[in-house]
C-alpha cells in the first residue's frame, strides 16, 4: 500500500482490497464492504464514482436488475451531487434506499470502516519501517 495515502483514502483502499479478498459467493459481505466504501468515499468525486462503478459491477455479477438500474441512476447523479454539494451523508449508495436520503451509519458499517482503518494504519506503519 502506498504510504503517501492518508485517512479516508487509505481506508477506502483497504475496503476495496477486502472486497477483492471476499469470495464472490459471499454476496452479503461484499455488499456490506461496498456500502462502507460508499460512506467513506462519497465526499470525493473519484472515489464516489469508483464505488458506484464497483456496485454496478457487483449488481451485474449477481444479475440483480433493480440494483443495476439503481447504480446506473446513481452513477449519473454523482457529478450533479458534487457540483451542487448535495450529498446525503451516511447514505449506503444502494438501490434499496433513496439516493437523496442522509442516513445514520449502521453499527455493522461503522465496524467495517473501523476495521479497514486499523488495517490501513498497520499497513502504513509497516511501509514506513526500514
Amino acid at each position: 500500500m502506498n504510504a503517501g495515502l492518508s485517512g479516508p483514502a487509505q481506508t477506502l483502499s483497504v475496503l476495496f482490497a477486502m472486497l477483492e479478498e471476499t469470495p464472490s459467493r459471499n454476496t452479503h459481505h461484499r455488499w456490506q464492504l461496498l456500502e462502507a466504501a460508499h460512506v467513506v468515499g462519497q465526499g470525493q468525486f473519484v472515489p464516489h464514482l469508483q464505488t458506484h462503478a464497483l456496485m454496478l459491477r457487483e449488481a451485474v455479477r449477481q444479475r440483480d436488475g433493480g440494483e443495476v438500474a439503481g447504480q446506473l441512476f446513481r452513477l449519473a447523479l454523482v457529478p450533479l451531487g458534487h457540483l451542487t454539494g448535495r450529498l446525503p451523508l451516511g447514505n449506503i449508495g444502494r438501490a434499496t434506499v433513496s439516493a437523496f436520503q442522509p442516513m445514520e451509519v449502521a453499527l455493522a458499517t461503522a465496524e467495517l470502516i473501523a476495521q479497514a482503518s486499523r488495517r490501513a494504519d498497520m499497513e502504513r506503519r509497516s511501509d514506513t519501517r526500514p
